[in-house]
């Protein structure tokens, strides 16, 4: 089954550009394009009935749509507008797509408040990576030569999700993926018998960590050998350490597990920090 590229729109700027993303990737990697609005009817509009209500919604999208499919004639493009709340719908609509795009708001508390009421409960509810883009994106940090970062930890299967959408989005874009690996020093009592072996073995914990990045990348290093990679491993916080690499960013790529709390699901730390912070393009792609 061919998943399309699906991407929220509400009529603000916002999502105008994350709509603008998604029609340049689903060109880059031969996916049709989908286009998706929630909506609900305002009983507070006496003035206007349901049809009304929806005729004024389905023309937005169109016009939105319409300068999408004159800058792209090649590309196939739906549109649907589903009645309900928009965590509902986007998640829904994420599941059966390649990727969600969905725009985001900017920097700060406030903004923060605007993430989480929406943005951040899709991200953590989506079983498919969602990406988010700010209002300024523009194409041409697309075609200046900037990398695709993505955030590596763990072990090989740890971030293989999200490597895997790295690589795959640079060979469509051809683009470099830096894989950036943050570490710090762990407490003395973490330290067992056979994680000093292992130390001893790589010569320290910087040597380590960086032939746990190598390993990690390995495979696709080998599935994508087109793919020009730079490994960067740093000691500091992860969230730190990928934003210091946003600048010079086309593309941040990070994984996630989605916690569950008494107030519903929430993103990891890392994530959330460079959701808010970056100023490129961020996709959070859920865990195998």
């Amino acid at each position: 089954m061919t998943r399309p590229i699906t991407a929220g729109v509400d009529g603000s700027q916002e999502s105008l550009a994350a709509l603008d993303w998604a029609a340049r990737e689903a060109v880059r990697r031969k996916l049709p394009l989908r286009v998706v609005h929630a909506w609900r009817y305002a009983e507070a509009l006496a003035t206007a009935d349901r049809d009304t209500q929806h005729g004024w919604v389905s023309e937005g999208v169109r016009e939105a749509v319409r300068t999408v499919s004159e800058r792209h004639p090649e590309l196939t493009v739906t549109t649907d507008l589903v009645e309900g709340g928009p965590v509902h719908a986007l998640s829904a609509a994420a599941a059966e797509a390649e990727m969600l795009v969905l725009g985001s708001r900017g920097h700060g508390p406030v903004v923060g408040f605007l993430l989480g009421s929406v943005g951040q409960q899709v991200i953590a509810e989506a079983t498919r990576p969602v990406v988010l883009v700010r209002a300024g994106d523009q194409p041409t940090a697309e075609a200046a030569g900037r990398d695709v970062v993505v955030g590596q930890h763990g072990g090989p299967e740890d971030s293989a999700a999200a490597l895997r959408f790295a690589f795959e989005t640079a060979a469509a874009r051809g683009a470099a993926v830096r894989a950036v690996r943050a570490w710090t020093l762990p407490p003395v009592f973490a330290y067992s018998p056979g994680s000093l072996k292992l130390l001893d073995e790589a010569g320290g914990l910087e040597p380590y960590e960086k032939q746990a990045l190598a390993e990690a990348i390995r495979p696709w290093r080998e599935r994508f050998p087109e793919v020009p990679v730079a490994e960067h491993v740093e000691m500091g916080s992860a969230g730190q350490v990928l934003l210091s690499m946003a600048g010079g960013a086309q593309l941040m790529v990070v994984g996630r597990r989605a916690h569950r709390t008494a107030v519903g699901a929430r993103i990891g730390s890392v994530a959330h920090g460079v959701l808010h912070h970056a100023d490129c393009p961020v996709a959070v792609v859920p865990h195998e």
